[in-house]
């Protein structure tokens, strides 16, 4: 347990390290921070949050750098009072209610938004959740064994799979079972519709009993599951950084950044439980991703999971950046309502 000093002594080195990139000494933050305190007395701190595991020294003669337990305060500190977001912020916001009737342009719209406000990597995705309103469905023959089956969800967002059946099916028989799905589906959530139509089906569609059986259940996975559709921006930002100036550091996020079902697990580990996630270097269940910090904010509105991320160093501005996803998520929320 640290004592108040301590405490202080954490926050000051976090924050001083923060902004400049340099380890921090004694006298450095009994000037700027602790002006109570001589340095020999904050020495001998920072030399027993050292032994405690929330400082590290890089070399016998310099200053000291925060471990992701020091990061960990400092975050926590953050979230207690809720930081107002950066200046500037407002006029950006003001667009997205002119986007968000179309997803596609959201998203690349928020991405490309928090990517510039806090030079990190950003990601911005939406997927289903169990309310979720499907808007329309569509069954397109593709030969006579395969059927592509057509999802166009609340916000425009398109979801599609190809499905294998048992025969050869007319387009003007799948055109009457799209009909009759659509019917079902006006104005209800997917979780009240999925029991109708196995029983719609099984009275009235019997020769195509298993096909469309199927077709249901890609329908299900479409709407149930977490696929998400997301954009990412920022890698150019995030390496202008002195922090990912060493080759060997960059490897990892780079990895992540080029493989879409890399990111697609990230996202799906940190997306089970709405609100804001901080998930602080070593704290990372990914062993790649214990040099980087990673902000998620997952929000739940109008039938859809919307993820807000950030990926970044560790000593990445935090306070600005989770004013950002608070501040984005909020107005998400709202004009989704």
């Amino acid at each position: 347990m640290v004592t108040e000093r301590q405490l202080e002594i954490i926050l000051a080195v976090v924050y001083e390290y923060i902004t400049t990139g340099e380890p921090v000494g004694s006298r450095a933050i009994s000037k700027r921070y602790l002006t109570g305190e001589s340095p020999a007395t904050i020495r001998n701190e920072m030399a027993d949050l050292e032994e405690m595991g929330y400082l590290w020294q890089p070399h016998t003669s310099a200053g000291r750098v925060p471990t992701s337990k020091a990061y960990r305060l400092y975050v926590d500190a953050i979230l207690q009072r809720k930081p107002a977001p950066p200046q500037g912020l407002e006029r950006w916001l003001r667009e997205i209610k002119k986007r968000r009737r179309n997803t596609e342009e959201l998203l690349s719209y928020v991405s490309t938004l928090m990517s510039r406000t806090t030079r990190c990597f950003s990601v911005a995705a939406i997927g289903a959740s169990g309310n979720m309103q499907p808007r329309r469905v569509d069954f397109v023959r593709l030969d006579s064994g395969h059927v592509m089956v057509l999802v166009v969800l609340e916000g425009g967002l398109v979801h599609h799979r190809v499905i294998a059946v048992p025969g050869d099916i007319s387009q003007d028989k799948l055109d009457a079972a799209a009909r009759k799905v659509n019917e079902l589906i006006a104005t209800r959530p997917w979780s009240e519709v999925r029991a109708a139509l196995y029983r719609q089906i099984r009275g009235e569609l019997e020769d195509y009993l298993n096909a469309c059986l199927a077709a249901i259940d890609e329908l299900d996975a479409m709407a149930l599951r977490q696929n998400y559709h997301f954009f990412a921006r920022g890698a150019s930002e995030i390496l202008k950084l002195p922090d990912f100036q060493d080759v060997s550091r960059i490897s990892a996020i780079l990895a992540l950044l080029e493989e879409e079902e890399s990111l697609l697990r990230l996202l799906e580990s940190y997306s089970l439980k709405e609100g804001l996630h901080v998930i602080i270097g070593e704290e990372n269940a990914i062993e790649e991703m214990r040099d980087y910090s990673l902000l998620f904010n997952v929000v739940d509105a109008a039938g859809c999971r919307m993820i807000l991320g950030l990926i970044g160093p560790l000593r990445m501005d935090y306070e600005g950046s989770i004013a950002t996803l608070e501040a984005i998520s909020k107005d998400l929320r709202e004009d989704h309502m």
